[in-house]
C-alpha cells in the first residue's frame, strides 16, 4: 500500500500536467473560428468531459511510470 502523502503528490502532479497539456492543446474547449467568431461545434459538453478524464488518466499513468 502506498503512503497517502505520495499518492496525493502523484495526483497533484498529474493534475498540473493535465492543466498544462489541456491549455496548450485547447482540450475541453469549443473550437473558435479563425475570424474569432464561434463556429458551431459538434463537440458536446459530455464529450469534452470524457476527453479531459481520459487525458487525466494518461497523465496519472505517465507520472506513476516515472
Amino acid at each position: 500500500m502506498e503512503p497517502t502523502s505520495t499518492a496525493r503528490r502523484t495526483e497533484d502532479i498529474a493534475l498540473d500536467l493535465l492543466k498544462f497539456v489541456a491549455s496548450q492543446g485547447n482540450v475541453g474547449r469549443p473550437a473558435a473560428g479563425s475570424t474569432g467568431f464561434s463556429a458551431s461545434s459538434s463537440t458536446k459538453p459530455e464529450d469534452q468531459v470524457t476527453q479531459l478524464l481520459d487525458l487525466y488518466a494518461r497523465c496519472r499513468k505517465a507520472v506513476e511510470a516515472k
